[in-house]
Formats: structure tokens, sequence, C-alpha cells
């Protein structure tokens, strides 16, 4: 009887519907008063949130362009001014709008993101490179990586009249400085891809810690999550469906690479089709290759 409620209350989530704004570009759900799901970029999904006096974003857009088109589509929600832009992590597809905002915006980050666009040559590592095949190259030739002017360590709470908006590092995830952005007054936590409701990419990441970081998460009371890839959820069993896949690909990945097998091949083998029903983008045995490799240099780094 219990899994058939679970399963119900799963259903009951997926079905969940919100209000609809729609933009040129971006389409606008409302999560609550003031807090708005945005999708349609062509790249990560964004948070708006409409405060008393100004306005707070969630990532940016992938390009300039994309930017410039979120910031025009957000005017059809209020003409409040944006004060304020918050990366998740340093990934292009959260970052490269930054270049086109003002003096006067905070962009804020965990202090690794500022440290990884300044310091990485963004443009000419992965997931850039796969992206940049896609892309004209006079849009890419717009894209200047531009870093957080505000960053934190650990925590930051912004208290925008009767909202607070908590800025947390839960620890080392899929990159080393994820930064979800909960509410705790309206419940809902915004994720970028530390948790997304489909696979992530893993060629930043920190596998056994993102596990700890995932129970971390576990541990805020919310009842919806905003990821920055996928769509809303709320149910957190599918964030502990994810630490099982995480385990189970580096219990795999261990065992191959201790058989001498390469990451390539072992991208090849892995079989975690025990986690498609969580997952339905699994079709087969196999992981991406840029995960797997990550997995080698990680277990390399220990």
């Amino acid at each position: 009887m219990r899994a058939l409620a679970l399963l119900a209350a799963a259903a009951c989530a997926a079905a969940q519907t919100y209000p609809v704004t729609q933009g040129k570009t971006y389409k606008f759900e409302k999560i609550a008063d003031g807090i708005y799901y945005a999708t349609g970029g062509g790249g990560s999904n964004n948070v708006v949130v409409v405060n008393d006096a100004d306005v707070l974003l969630v990532d940016d857009g992938t390009t300039p362009t994309a930017a410039r088109a979120f910031i025009a589509d957000v005017k059809t929600l209020t003409s409040k001014p944006i004060r304020y832009v918050v990366n998740t992590h340093f990934h292009y597809d959260h970052t490269d709008g930054n270049s086109v905002f003002p003096p006067d915006v905070d962009i804020i980050g965990h202090e690794f993101v500022r440290h990884a666009i300044l310091d990485f040559d963004v443009l000419h590592r992965e997931p850039f490179i796969t992206s940049q095949a896609r892309m004209p190259a006079a849009e890419r030739d717009t894209i200047k990586p531009t870093p957080p002017n505000v960053t934190y360590s650990s925590k930051m709470i912004l208290n925008k009249g009767p909202r607070e908006i908590q800025l947390l590092f839960l620890g080392r995830g899929h990159t080393a400085g994820d930064t979800v952005v909960f509410l705790p007054r309206e419940r809902i936590v915004a994720t970028g891809d530390l948790m997304e409701s489909r696979l992530a990419y893993m060629g930043d990441a920190y596998f056994d810690e993102w596990v700890t970081t995932l129970e971390n998460l576990k541990k805020l009371d919310f009842a919806t999550v905003l990821p920055g890839h996928g769509a809303p959820f709320s149910d957190k069993g599918l964030i502990t469906a994810f630490q099982a896949y995480l385990s189970d690909l580096v219990k795999q990945g261990t065992a191959l690479k201790k058989q001498g097998v390469s990451a390539d091949d072992a991208a090849k083998r892995v079989d975690l089709t025990a986690h498609a029903k969580a997952f339905p983008q699994i079709q087969g045995p196999g992981a991406d290759i840029r995960g797997m490799r990550r997995l080698y240099t990680w277990l390399d780094e220990k």
C-alpha cells in the first residue's frame, strides 16, 4: 500500500501544472507568488524571483543573445529592475549571459565559480566544446566569460521584504561550487544542475561527495524543486534514486578501472539500466563518456 501511495504521489507531482505567461522566447510558469520557472532559451532553465522592489534571477542564459531575450521577456512579468543574478555553477549555459548586465547588478556565485571562470579557460573545455559545435561562429564570438562580482563561501542570505532568499553551498557535487537557492517561506529550492529531473552532465563531478551533498539537500524543508534542466518536481524519492545511480556508477566504474579497462571502454560497458525507471533517458548499457573520463580522473585523485 505504501508503494502504491508513493507512486500515486509521484504521478500527481508529475501532473502538476502552473499558470503560464508566454514571452517572445521564454515560457514562465508561476510556481508561487512572485516565483517563476523559465524555460525555452535553449540552455538551462532559469528562475525569476520578483521581490517588493526588485528582481533576482537564477542563472541567465547560454549566450549574451539568450540573456537579452530573457531580460526582455522578464519585463512581461514585472517592470521592477533586475538587481541580482545568481550563478548556480560555472558552466556556460548558466553564466554566459553574465556579460550583458550593468555594473550595478550583483552577480552572485560561490567563490569557486569566480575562480573557475577566471582560471579554467572555459571556452576551450567541456561542456562548452560540445555546445559550440552547434553554435554559429558569429554568436560564439560574442561570448565573454564574466565571473560573479559578489562571492560567498558557505551561506548568504538576502532579506527582501518578507521574503528570505538563502544561497547555500551544501558541498561539492555536480561541480566544486554548486549553489542552491532556497526560499524557506515558499518551500521552494532551485538546484541548478546539482539535482535535475534527469541525469546530469558529470564531467566536473565529485561523485561520492555528490551523494552526501544530495543528502544535505534532502534535509531542507522544501515542497518544490526547480532544477537547472528538466521539469519541476516535489518527490524527494527522485533525489534518492539519483544517489543510487551515482553510487552504482562509481561501483561499476571502479571495478572496471581495477581490471585495466580504459575509461572510454568502461563508458560502453557499464550497465545502469536498473535505474531506467527513474531516468528514462537510459535506453541500454553505457554512460556518457565525459562523465566516465571524469570518474577515472577522480579515482586517481583520491
